[in-house]
């Protein structure tokens, strides 16, 4: 069983927020970090992105992203809006009802594409196609100064 998880923060410390996912989520791969602009028009600082490749199917990885955002110190007040910890499922082996899998959205976002394209260059869409091929639009993405 696998899963792919994309990781972001615009609140606190984000390198530390993204370190405390990490531990909840035991990942077998991590991208590099990536700095890239909010998503959704609610006025906010950058984001930095990862994406996690990690071990568990569906309803492991949906308990674990809902630890990581917890033990973050989450609040969901504003949708799309500021956040100290975000974890998306993007994809997973098995399927719980909590999710839609593929993430509806994660063929459009760079902030998921491009860290991922980092990580597993290989690595398909299900329903989308070739990571690679989708990650054309790099603009609101780019490399972190800071690295885990």
């Amino acid at each position: 069983m696998s899963s792919v998880l994309s990781l972001g923060s615009n609140l606190g410390n984000r390198l530390a927020n993204l370190r405390l996912g990490l531990e909840v989520l035991e990942p077998l791969k991590v991208s590099r970090v990536y700095e890239t602009a909010p998503w959704g028009g609610v006025e906010q600082d950058d984001f930095l992105n990862v994406v996690a490749l990690c071990p568990w199917d569906a309803a492991e990885a949906w308990r674990r992203a809902v630890l990581a955002e917890t033990r973050a110190g989450r609040e969901r007040d504003v949708r799309w809006g500021p956040r100290t910890l975000d974890v998306d499922v993007v994809w997973a082996d098995g399927s719980d009802p909590a999710l839609e899998l593929p993430h509806p959205r994660a063929h459009e976002r760079a902030f998921v594409l491009v860290p991922w394209r980092d990580v597993d260059p290989g690595a398909e869409l299900p329903g989308h196609g070739p990571i690679a091929r989708l990650a054309v639009d790099t603009s609101t993405v780019r490399l972190a100064q800071d690295q885990l």
